[in-house]
């Protein structure tokens, strides 16, 4: 295997927190409330970069203008769909009264919010639509599992993510039915309509997955601006940087690293068990999972052909089923093949890629999909990489090595 770097361009922020400030002043978010306000901001479970500083410096914000400021998980059924699990996923990010300056509101309750003419039906966190006003903060950037003008961002955590359960329950069977994106802009501007709104805090990150750019987004242009937002995010979007693989090996999947656990658009696969239907992602003949990033929801496990014993062993099956089940996508829950070591699983799952010559199987690995400026790749692919000036070739081909228990020794164990 050799290992190579990916050259993307360095675009990170220099005061993430100095941004954020920045922003929401010059958004006139504090025009449109009054002294002493209780405003309700929404965050989500996704890993984003520098999530906690962002959170943090928007409280502080909020309180240095005599508001009264509040976190709620805008996470719709993630966390085991529990106030406590979703509480929890905040924490693990780093996200807790004492390291941001504020409460955590979690409650499952909501407020029904109606119907769309498309027969979404919305609702909104209790606590927030009791509050004086709601923004949310989140991350822009492509869908897993579509693609269109609008996708992951401020619009789908308005439409999904603050309706808590029951709003992820009706949104994904609305979704199945009429498009996911049209199911988005619908429940997105329900919810806008309500007039409790003020607009959310846009985060974009580069092929490094540094915090890029930070815009506020008021309410009344937040669907247009998203769009313009999405494109950008498009353009920075990191690839596996081949155009075939025989087989990949991924070290992690996992609920913070993607929703889907994996990037379907990295590994070139759908969660409804499609095979290759990205046409600007690799082809990917196999895949490799090696483990759980950590203990607990496995969705996405089911677009692997190939997993481990520990990973299975791994899984939370309530919250795992109940998370697929929730977005109309059983499939990403199917349990793969799976063997005691990474070595059987590696020789079994190569011997299934078409190649009668062993020597000749083309090998990428990565450590999981948000990490890809560092990938390495089978020797078979030297050639592609040295014609690819974005590429460099960081050391000598070393042969794959296991542990005395058969595991791979992973070139990304350190982080």
């Amino acid at each position: 295997m050799l290992l190579v770097r990916q050259k993307f361009p360095d675009r990170a922020l220099a005061d993430v927190p100095g941004e954020v400030a920045r922003e929401l002043e010059r958004a006139g978010f504090a025009d449109r409330v009054k002294p002493g306000a209780r405003v309700a901001i929404g965050v989500g479970s996704r890993g984003i970069a520098n999530i906690g500083a962002i959170v943090r410096a928007t409280t502080e914000f909020w309180k240095a203008r005599g508001a009264r400021p509040f976190v709620f998980p805008c996470m719709g059924s993630h966390g085991g769909a529990t106030a406590e699990g979703q509480a929890a996923v905040l924490e693990h990010l780093g996200i807790h009264e004492a390291a941001i300056g504020c409460p955590v509101v979690s409650s499952l309750e909501v407020t029904p919010l109606g119907s769309t003419p498309e027969g979404v039906e919305t609702f909104l966190d209790r606590s927030a639509w009791e509050s004086d006003a709601v923004m949310v903060i989140g991350r822009v950037k492509w869908h897993t599992s579509f693609s269109g003008r609008l996708e992951s961002g401020l619009m789908k955590m308005l439409a999904i993510g603050a309706g808590k359960l029951a709003g992820a329950k009706g949104f994904h069977s609305c979704g199945y039915r009429i498009g996911m994106e049209q199911a988005i802009r619908s429940g997105g501007r329900k919810v806008l309509e309500t007039g409790k709104v003020l607009g959310g805090l846009a985060v974009l990150e580069d092929a490094n997955h540094n915090t890029a750019k930070i815009e506020a987004v008021p309410a009344e242009c937040l669907e247009r601006r998203e769009e313009e937002l999405l494109e950008l995010a498009k353009s920075w979007k990191a690839r596996i940087p081949v155009k075939h693989l025989d087989v990949l090996i991924v070290d992690e999947i996992g609920k913070e690293i993607s929703g889907t656990g994996m990037d379907p658009k990295v590994v070139n696969r759908s969660m409804r068990g499609e095979q290759n239907p990205w046409p600007d992602a690799p082809r990917v003949e196999r895949i490799f999972v090696r483990d759980l990033s950590r203990p607990g929801n496995a969705v996405g496990m089911g677009m692997a052909d190939i997993v481990t014993d520990r990973l299975v062993s791994a899984v939370d099956w309530t919250m795992t089923y109940l998370n697929s089940l929730t977005a109309s996508t059983p499939a990403g829950s199917r349990t793969p093949i799976h063997f005691a070591t990474d070595k059987e699983c590696l020789e079994r799952i190569a011997l299934t890629a078409g190649k009668l010559d062993p020597a000749q199987v083309t090998i990428g690995w990565i450590r999981n999909t948000l990490a890809l400026g560092m990938i390495a790749l089978s020797e078979t692919l030297r050639a592609e990489i040295e014609s690819d000036a974005t590429l460099e070739i960081l050391e000598p081909a070393r042969a794959i090595e296991f542990d005395g228990g058969g595991n791979l020794l992973s070139p990304f164990a350190a982080g």
